[in-house]
């Protein structure tokens, strides 16, 4: 197994993916023939199921693109049955503290570490390539522990100490709403809040992750020091273009 991905986040690059949560597998195709460095399959919220993630996984064949797949919670079976499927890695919600964080690499790990169970599905290409996947899966798998709590932050020192930790992601949203700023972005004070912790990511060589909302956004968070930057939503950034030249047609 060969993850993409890592050797750019510990080269301290500024990686760019896009967040996918329609079933289309188009979509993914196309992220990879714009060679973006990774997608996010999405499925914690919304209706994408395991049927479509397979999809996705499958138009990233041969490129050089990594898939991520958000999974729905901290659960052995999502995590493995991603995993299994081929993705390079996850990315865990709704983390609350460093036990969680480390149930989560547990299950995304193969003893002694962890509990995964070893299984004959896509990732070894049905039981052709069981003994290479073994050998570099636990190394070349990324389990990315999703920052969006009040939890989170006040265990933010132990969680960055878990072993084998290569990056977080931030999700400003529930990041605000856990701190009393329901439907804001970024409330009072967690902008700072995440830049402070993303520094502290950095000084121990872990990568920070975040979805921008524009162009602008994009720009600034590169410019902060954040190695994943989402480009945006599938949809939204469909919705944002259309909007644009409707506007522009409006006031020509």
């Amino acid at each position: 197994m060969h993850n993409p991905l890592r050797p750019k986040l510990r080269a301290k690059q500024t990686t760019y993916g896009l967040w996918v949560t329609v079933e289309a597998p188009s979509i993914t195709e196309a992220a990879a023939a714009l060679e973006l460095d990774w997608v996010c399959i999405d499925m914690e919220h919304g209706h994408l199921g395991f049927h479509h993630v397979i999809e996705h996984l499958r138009a990233l064949r041969g490129s050089s693109t990594a898939a991520v797949v958000r999974v729905p919670g901290i659960e052995m079976s999502s995590i493995k049955r991603a995993l299994d499927m081929g993705a390079h890695g996850v990315i865990v919600p709704y983390i609350q503290s460093a036990e969680e964080a480390e149930t989560a690499f547990r299950y995304g790990r193969f003893p002694p570490r962890g509990v995964r169970g070893v299984s004959g599905d896509r990732a070894v290409q049905w039981g052709l390539a069981s003994q290479e996947y073994l050998a570099s899966a636990d190394e070349e798998t990324l389990i990315i522990p999703l920052i969006e709590t009040r939890g989170a932050v006040a265990e933010i020192d132990a969680i960055l100490d878990i072993q084998g930790l290569e990056a977080i992601f931030f999700g400003p949203a529930d990041f605000s709403a856990s701190h009393g700023f329901l439907g804001e972005w970024e409330g009072p004070g967690m902008a700072e809040s995440i830049l402070q912790i993303r520094a502290k990511a950095d000084a121990k060589g872990i990568a920070a992750g975040v979805l921008s909302r524009s162009i602008e956004d994009s720009i600034r968070r590169r410019d902060q020091g954040f190695g994943m930057v989402g480009l945006g939503a599938d949809l939204p950034l469909l919705i944002r273009a259309i909007r644009e030249n409707l506007a522009s047609l409006t006031n020509s």
